[in-house]
């Protein structure tokens, strides 16, 4: 079963790299952020939010667990190729690498022209903070920080939860994410509702934000220093970060392009400073954020690597155990 689910997963990868996720399709996740919204609307006041924000996020997994499993399991009763496709169409859904590149490269390139009110509007399309004011290398810190954090969340992590119960799981992951992206906010308004899924989703990202992290330094090379003293960065500034998740993946991006992320953010108006990440062994240029999907693609081929890697151990250690019952 490992297998199949390797398989769907590897589908999955490339069609993303080819299609990736077209505006106007119809998408599993735009269906989930409209029931995340309509049961905001209605349960998000009164009395008992944390307890009503938990009821949310078990409604929306259920649902979903229930769905995606109904239909892999269809398909899979049709044929086994049936059943890895329908899997890798499904799982692709929750894969953004595509979306993530191409998002980057529209901040990406009106900075190379210094079109920077071009640069600041396409950067308020994928980050929370205010960008009406912020300078090259700012901008350039968004989408740096942007990609870095999306490595795992966008890519890596969907794949592992896929990896360990296919489609279903990849979906559950997915909704998860959402939920979080949407209520998991420490505010006024969400920090009692958008408590269970912020928390939720910090711990399904607990083991694939730390694997990322660690294979971006092993499969990239270093742009300043060496990669012992990235390795130590990755340790040091790793848990810097608000999200004790996101800053693995930012560590890592860090030490291997030798610049500084963190810093002074503002969200409507209201100014916020993040611990540093990083030594600011050269300042950030418009061209970190090509090198920042560099390193996105060639960790999640390596990420897709490492779970064939594992898959064939686990398929061979069932193998031999199943044979050493029957000696």
């Amino acid at each position: 079963m490992i297998i199949q689910h390797v398989s769907a997963i590897t589908l999955a990868y490339i069609i993303d790299r080819i299609v990736g996720d077209p505006p106007s399709w119809p998408h599993p996740v735009k269906w989930m952020g409209s029931l995340i919204s309509l049961l905001d609307k209605h349960w998000n006041r009164g009395k008992a939010r944390k307890w009503k924000g938990f009821a949310m996020v078990v409604l929306i997994l259920f649902l979903v667990l229930l769905v995606t499993s109904c239909i892999t399991f269809i398909a899979y009763r049709i044929h086994i190729v049936a059943g890895v496709l329908m899997e890798a169409v499904l799982i692709s859904t929750t894969i953004a690498q595509k979306g993530l590149q191409d998002a980057a490269l529209e901040v990406y390139r009106p900075l190379q022209h210094l079109q920077l009110d071009e640069a600041r509007k396409k950067l308020s399309y994928i980050v929370g903070r205010d960008t009406n004011q912020l300078d090259e290398r700012e901008i350039t810190r968004g989408a740096v920080e942007t990609v870095a954090e999306n490595t795992s969340d966008g890519v890596t992590a969907p794949m592992f939860w896929a990896f360990v119960g296919g489609a279903p799981l990849a979906f559950v992951y997915r909704a998860v994410n959402t939920c979080d992206s949407m209520v998991g906010y420490k505010n006024d308004r969400y920090h009692e509702f958008g408590f269970a899924s912020a928390k939720l989703d910090d711990l399904m990202n607990w083991i694939p934000a730390r694997l990322t992290g660690m294979l971006m330094i092993l499969v990239n090379k270093t742009l300043q220093g060496s990669k012992k003293e990235a390795w130590q960065l990755l340790f040091r500034d790793a848990g810097n970060h608000p999200s004790p998740n996101s800053g693995w993946c930012e560590a890592a991006t860090a030490a291997l392009l030798g610049v500084q992320l963190g810093g002074r953010n503002t969200y409507k108006g209201v100014v916020s400073r993040r611990a540093l990440i990083g030594n600011p062994l050269r300042p950030l240029t418009s061209n970190d954020i090509t090198e920042t999907i560099k390193i996105l693609k060639r960790t999640s081929l390596a990420f897709l690597i490492l779970l064939w890697v594992g898959g064939v151990f686990i398929e061979l250690a069932n193998t031999w155990f199943q044979s050493a019952l029957f000696i």
